[in-house]
């Protein structure tokens, strides 16, 4: 299940992730219990929105980008 769409716009499970990236919620184990999904969809799916320049990784935590913020409601 991709994240990010072919047009750059995340899915709706790469939204449900950057909308628990918004609320200060920084690694995979909180992102997966927030947004409802399976731990090892989350981590595959938080590299691809750090690839596709939604999310950043520093220090193992994740953050949202202004980019992704602008994405998510």
């Amino acid at each position: 299940m991709a994240c990010v769409s072919p047009d750059g716009k995340p899915t709706e499970s790469g939204a449900k992730m950057l909308r628990a990236l918004k609320s200060g919620l920084a690694t995979p184990e909180e992102i997966a219990k927030d947004a409802g999904l399976p731990l090892f969809r989350v981590r595959s799916g938080v590299r691809e929105l750090v690839e596709a320049g939604l999310a950043a990784l520093e220090g193992g935590s994740y953050s949202i980008t202004d980019t992704g913020s602008e994405l998510v409601q």
